[in-house]
């Protein structure tokens, strides 16, 4: 089915918001399927951690920042204090690297893998190994992704993504206090998402953290004919669907149902890598039947 209603995010794989916004993304994936046309913009939070000192940030105040935001919208984070800020700019690069050389599918499943490691405290998005790993956990080969990263078109691609994420449309201006500050102006917040139709070229903005009903409201109102997959009949259904696991949240956003069931429902059916207060959950492998 050709995309009805194109999606541009501006997103950082360090951001603990954008991380909180997956459950939405599913949500919508899951609803629309091929009728949306996803394009990603990473906006690079900082290039160098000097840019978190001079703004008077530290690890004690991302991490107090980090549990509430985990406990007020269900994502696991590890909420423990870091032992140093890191730049986010060399996993940014990696992704466009993957996006370029690999192809759309390879710098999700990319971005996925390196916020996974982030927010389970397992390294900083500015060393190698972080990033090398990650590509191992998407299926890349170290040394592929090595040589995508070393091209000069990346360190391109990497610079148009930030000054597309640096020049907000101006209906996200006109809602200043969902953008952020940067030398030259105003910049998106992660994660923000524009919004447009395929046929009309009429646009939404949607920056910053925004609900669900934010996001639904948008796309119902650019593309009233696209078709809308009913609700999953289980968490089963959507694991199977995902193919990668996922969050309690993410699967009881797109189930409908509150956190609480829907772990109930998954014990039944999967296993949980445990992660922060929560975890990552996996379709158990059935047992072969006998005969």
């Amino acid at each position: 089915m050709a995309p009805l209603l194109r999606i541009t995010q501006y997103t950082d794989p360090a951001c603990p918001w954008a991380w909180s916004a997956e459950p939405f993304r599913r949500h919508l994936d899951w609803r629309y399927g091929d009728q949306l046309e996803w394009t990603t913009h990473l906006v690079v939070l900082a290039e160098d951690p000097s840019e978190y000192e001079s703004k008077g940030l530290t690890t004690e105040f991302l991490a107090k920042g980090s549990t509430r935001i985990a406990a007020e919208h269900g994502m696991p984070i590890e909420t423990s204090v870091r032992t140093r800020m890191a730049a986010t700019a060399p996993a940014c690069r990696a992704v466009v690297a993957a996006r370029l050389h690999g192809g759309p599918a390879d710098a999700n499943a990319l971005l996925r893998a390196l916020r996974i490691r982030y927010f389970a405290g397992e390294g900083f998005l500015d060393e190698d190994a972080m990033i090398l790993a990650a590509g191992a956990d998407a299926g890349i080969d170290g040394d592929a992704l090595q040589g995508w990263i070393a091209r000069d078109d990346v360190e391109a691609a990497l610079q148009a993504d930030m000054a597309a994420s640096r020049n907000p449309s101006p209906a996200a201006l006109a809602q200043n206090g969902r953008l952020a500050g940067w030398d030259g102006g105003r910049r998106y917040t992660c994660p923000s998402y524009e919004f447009s139709s395929v046929a009309s070229g009429q646009a939404i903005s949607a920056p910053g953290f925004q609900s669900f009903m934010t996001y639904e409201v948008a796309a119902g109102s650019l593309a009233p004919e696209a078709l809308q997959r009913a609700k999953p009949a289980s968490v089963e259904e959507v694991l199977a669907w995902a193919g990668e696991p996922l969050a309690t949240q993410e699967i009881a956003q797109v189930c409908e149902i509150d956190a609480r069931e829907a772990r109930q429902q998954l014990a039944r059916v999967a296993d949980e890598r445990h992660l922060g207060a929560d975890g990552l959950w996996s379709l158990r492998a059935q047992e072969p039947v006998s005969h």
